[in-house]
């Protein structure tokens, strides 16, 4: 199995959900994780949740919208630890609306931080990864990225678009520079995405869907990237579909 205790992770969309969970997984994992997302009051929240288990965290303001945000962001990690090992490319949104409600800032707000900031982390980041022959990058796709729902037209697409660049990814990094490029594909799980939705139907229809089923939690998700993260070095787990048991669709 590959160790990652001392590796250095980053972690976007780390204020809440998956991210803040995958960020503790990691840091229990032994890694030094970089947290980054927009609400640094959340962040450092997270940082003393680190900190108490012993890990070793650092706090980045980042909007990954911003290109030179993001820049600086990765700056200051390969700064404050040397390297960046693994990237959880996480920040995502995901608010519901049939496309004649012609919701058009949503859909370009999802189209910037779900496509283009997953590339802005990625383009900030790979450079460090090349220049080290080595890397682990964690593509965060959906059940949205395999199906599509009513009311997620534009977030499927989104989600699409991040499965199809994965695979590309690691077509081209995994063989020349040992990159290795996961797309984790989850299913429902409970967290702050569902509060994103403005259209009253969907929002109880949410909360309907989590009467019928046991959502996953964003433990879930963590284990799962450390699970791939851990994997012998030969082998790139290219895709995880995670769903609860109950999720038959």
């Amino acid at each position: 199995m590959t160790n990652i205790n001392g590796k250095v992770a980053l972690v976007t969309g780390a204020s809440s959900g998956i991210g803040a969970a995958t960020a503790l997984k990691l840091a229990e994992a032994g890694a030094k994780v970089g947290i980054a997302a927009r609400r640094i009051d959340k962040l450092a929240d997270l940082k003393k949740e680190i900190v108490s288990k012993g890990g070793e965290v650092l706090v980045i303001e980042m909007d990954v919208v911003d290109p030179a945000a993001v820049e600086a962001g990765v700056k200051k990690l390969v700064g404050a630890y040397g390297s960046i090992d693994i990237l959880v490319n996480n920040a995502g949104l995901m608010p519901l609306s049939d496309v004649d409600q012609f919701k058009v800032d949503e859909w370009h707000r999802m189209v910037d931080v779900n496509v283009k900031g997953l590339l802005n982390t990625t383009a900030a980041v790979l450079p460090q990864m090349i220049n080290q022959h080595s890397g682990h990058i964690f593509n965060m796709s959906s059940i949205a990225g395999r199906k599509v729902f009513k009311g997620l037209s534009v977030y499927c697409a989104t989600k699409h678009a991040v499965a199809a660049f994965s695979d590309g990814l690691r077509m081209e990094v995994g063989q020349k520079h040992n990159i290795r490029v996961t797309c984790i594909q989850p299913g429902a799980v409970a967290t702050e995405l569902y509060d994103h939705i403005t259209e009253p139907g969907y929002i109880k229809q949410m909360d309907d869907l989590a009467k019928q089923m046991t959502f996953l939690q964003g433990a879930d998700i963590g284990d799962t990237i450390v699970f791939a993260a851990q994997a012998p070095a030969h082998v790139n787990v290219a895709e995880l579909f995670v769903l609860p048991v109950e999720q038959g669709w």
